[in-house]
């Protein structure tokens, strides 16, 4: 990215002050800066950002920043489970575009994971954010990223004692056992057999060290970890 140039962004949070913060940061960065300026859009829910993605990417238009909330409800028709599955998307279909990461989860395990599916190019813990903080992330997202939060440098730091990415098969277990879907119908959603099923949640269970036999704790855990 370079200076003297209007920025697109969009923010996708479905927080509204979260989002007035990132707005109220790029306002100051153009307000003691005139040669940079901000276009500012924002999505509260990822059926409304994956359309001003596509719409993106569709007409060929220029996506330079986007604000990517991790916690997110699904989309209506559950192919969008979270802000990882947005990610995913934004890469692939506007691979220019600067992500940056801003989540409340602040586990090695799933810093991990965002890092390996996304590798966004700003990553923050929302805890972490203070107004000379998200000014900081903005200017080195244009000039020089990546950009990471201090207890992102701090998880970077220490090592992982498990080093597994959920894959897509995976989330979708996960998800389709969190709303109630009975594991007899769930080989006509995951390309599984039932043992296939089976084996895949005694695999999740030693991963996050479960031993119950139910899949109460095994959800529980995946919603804390933000998997689902």
């Amino acid at each position: 990215m370079t200076k003297n140039k209007n920025y697109t962004v969009l923010i996708i949070d479905d927080h509204p002050i979260i989002s007035e913060a990132y707005k109220s940061a790029f306002k100051h960065i153009s307000e003691h800066d005139n040669t940079i300026s901000f276009i500012i859009d924002v999505a509260d829910n990822c059926d409304i950002a994956y359309e001003k993605i596509k719409y993106f990417a569709n007409n060929n238009k220029i996506l330079d920043i986007v604000f990517l909330d991790m916690r997110l409800p699904p989309s209506k028709d559950g192919k969008i489970l979270s802000g990882d599955d947005l990610g995913l998307k934004i890469n692939k279909l506007l691979p220019d575009t600067k992500i940056i990461v801003s989540t409340t989860f602040n586990d090695n395990y799933r810093i991990h994971s965002i890092f390996k599916s996304i590798n966004p190019d700003g990553f923050l813990v929302k805890n972490d954010i203070t107004p000379s903080e998200l000014i900081t992330t903005i200017k080195t997202i244009i000039r020089d990223p990546p950009y990471y939060s201090k207890t992102i440098i701090k998880l970077l730091r220490k090592e992982v004692s498990n080093d597994f990415l959920l894959d897509e098969i995976d989330r979708k277990i996960l998800y389709e056992l969190s709303i109630g879907t009975k594991m007899k119908d769930l080989p006509t959603i995951v390309p599984l057999s039932i043992a296939g099923i089976e084996k895949r949640k005694r695999h999740l269970k030693d991963i996050f060290n479960i031993d119950g036999i139910g899949d109460k704790e095994l959800i529980q855990n995946a919603k804390d970890r933000g998997f689902i």
